[in-house]
């Protein structure tokens, strides 16, 4: 029996964990990977159980993006069909992006094309100090194009105008200067960084968190006039009355854990 494209796994506080398991072709993604992925991610946003979700990989890389022998097979296709075909990972990017869970990008090698959209598409991403990223399309004739809207995001305009037409590849510490990654550890400490991060998410009420990943989407880039400040007063006011943020400043108050879901008590 094949070996599964990727692993996955829930844990006791509702931690979701999916692994890519292609190491022998450094992760790289066919036409059946992302649709599996796509459909797992979609299951667990649907899990009320599940507080967050944690990308990582197995082997050296963490993703070089396209699999070559995919490339070949659309490489005759028409356009059309490369169309729909395109559709499916700007699918898989648009689904890991609005996710409302948290989560985590894990990056502890190589990561290509595509890989660099995975890890952009992620609210947090820890790389280890061995890592190394590369848009590197323009070098086969192709553009990033799917995965241009959440890296430009990441990195900004600048930077893209740069990476985009020269595909140079960059390390770990200029990922974290660019803002692709927020944190670069040791690779040893690439596990524990990630728990750390998840303890601080498990602390946090699910669904304030899932109204702060809306807020940031709905608030970046947009003049603070009448209307945003409007909009954010009633977005409190909403999420004040609610039955999540009662519990949240009763617990704070009797200085008790929270009784939501994953909340680790004690």
């Amino acid at each position: 029996m094949a070996e599964p494209m990727f692993l996955e796994e829930v844990d006791d506080h509702g931690v979701a964990r999916l692994v890519l398991n292609r190491p022998e072709v450094h992760n790289a993604f066919n036409d059946v990977l992302i649709a599996e992925l796509t459909s797992a991610l979609k299951r667990l946003e649907q899990d009320p159980k599940v507080r967050a979700v944690l990308l990582a990989a197995e082997g050296k890389s963490f993703s070089a993006g396209a699999d070559l022998n995919w490339m070949k097979r659309m490489a005759g296709y028409s356009e059309e069909e490369n169309r729909a075909d395109a559709r499916g990972l700007a699918g898989l990017m648009r689904t890991l992006n609005d996710l409302t869970k948290p989560t985590i990008a894990l990056v502890q090698g190589a990561a290509y094309g595509g890989g660099v959209g995975l890890v952009a598409c992620c609210d947090i991403a820890i790389a280890a100090t061995r890592a190394g990223f590369c848009l590197s399309e323009v070098k086969l004739g192709l553009i990033p194009a799917v995965i241009s809207p959440y890296v430009v995001a990441a990195i900004g305009a600048r930077a893209a105008r740069r990476y985009f037409v020269t595909a140079e590849r960059f390390d770990a510490e200029a990922a974290l200067r660019l803002g692709l990654v927020q944190e670069v550890v040791a690779p040893e400490e690439l596990e524990a960084a990630g728990r750390r991060v998840l303890d601080a998410l498990l602390a946090g009420g699910p669904e304030a968190q899932a109204a702060a990943k809306r807020l940031v989407r709905d608030t970046a880039g947009r003049p603070i006039d009448d209307a945003l400040v409007e909009e954010t007063a009633k977005r409190i006011a909403a999420v004040r009355a609610g039955a999540e943020a009662r519990e949240g400043v009763s617990a704070f108050l009797e200085k008790r854990p929270p009784a939501w879901p994953g909340a680790r008590q004690g």
